[in-house]
């Protein structure tokens, strides 16, 4: 009886905190979440994660908690990488269950990043299970993933949590994606289909702008720092360079020998023309 108690409790709430806000209100929140994150990078997530990432998803205020029994229930918004940019965003609800000894609850912010073509593929059918349709890890923290491989490896989506100012890696495997048809209908005016959205053939309603901004924002700046730390092309110095050939000696030039002068054409000077002969006398 207490634990049937416990999970209507729990149901309740989740509940009644997930359907307080609008959607507008849902994306600026998300917004909010993917800034302050960035705005800390050596405790974020790692520039080549957001490099890479072919859909972001934040959910603000995800509630975690129960009584023996525990849930988690909370709503967001996605949006993937196509050929003219990021999507108009896709809103979701994500619920997820724990059994186990747990007393309390906590409002946590949660950033899946989706990795691959399979991770995109799942988040686009709308409906999908985190571990079974799509295998999920805990992200890797830092400005640098260098020294972690799993997620170039295996991981098809990357989870985030943060709570109290701690930011870290989590696990959420067992928790469901399903679009969310009343905020779908609140930002577009009409439902329109997960994949039509996230493969961006609509355009981004106003109201949905700031998200998609945060993440155009953020990727990008990780693009620039994966850029600009990338190490510069040397030229490679050989271990013993060979000797440097000697400069060519120049051997000098002979001494040009002094003009002879030139005898005087004055007149003073000049040879008298030879007389002729005198002739014989008779």
């Amino acid at each position: 009886m207490r634990q049937v108690l416990a999970v209507l409790l729990f149901a309740v709430v989740c509940s009644t905190f997930s359907f307080a806000d609008t959607a507008a209100q849902r994306v600026e929140a998300a917004a909010t979440v993917l800034n302050e994150i960035m705005a800390t990078p050596d405790k974020g997530i790692p520039t080549e994660i957001l490099d890479s990432a072919k859909c972001v998803a934040v959910v603000p205020s995800l509630l975690k908690g129960g009584f023996i029994v525990g849930g988690s229930h909370g709503r967001g918004v996605a949006t993937c990488r196509t050929q003219n940019g990021w999507s108009a965003p896709a809103p979701f609800s994500m619920t997820g269950g724990s059994f186990g000894f747990q007393i309390g609850g906590q409002a946590v912010d949660l950033v899946m990043m989706v990795m691959n073509e399979r991770g995109m593929q799942a988040l686009l059918s709308s409906k999908f299970k985190l571990g079974a349709d799509a295998s999920a890890a805990a992200g890797p923290v830092g400005r640098h993933a260098e020294g972690s491989t799993d997620w170039k490896m295996r991981a098809e989506v990357l989870t985030y949590s943060r709570a109290r100012g701690l930011f870290a890696g989590v696990t959420v495997n067992g928790s469901s994606i399903t679009q969310d048809e009343n905020a779908t209908k609140e930002l577009y005016g009409r439902l329109v289909p997960f994949k039509t959205i996230l493969t961006g053939a609509v355009p981004t309603p106003q109201t949905a702008e700031p998200f998609v901004a945060a993440v155009r924002k953020a990727v990008n700046e990780a693009s620039g720092a994966s850029t600009s730390t990338a190490p510069a092309q040397q030229t490679p110095v050989p271990v013993n360079p060979p000797p440097a050939s000697p400069a060519p000696t120049m051997s000098p030039e002979p001494a040009s020998a002094a003009p002879t002068p030139s005898p005087a054409t004055t007149p003073e000077s000049s040879p008298a023309p030879a007389a002729s002969p005198t002739p014989p006398l008779l």
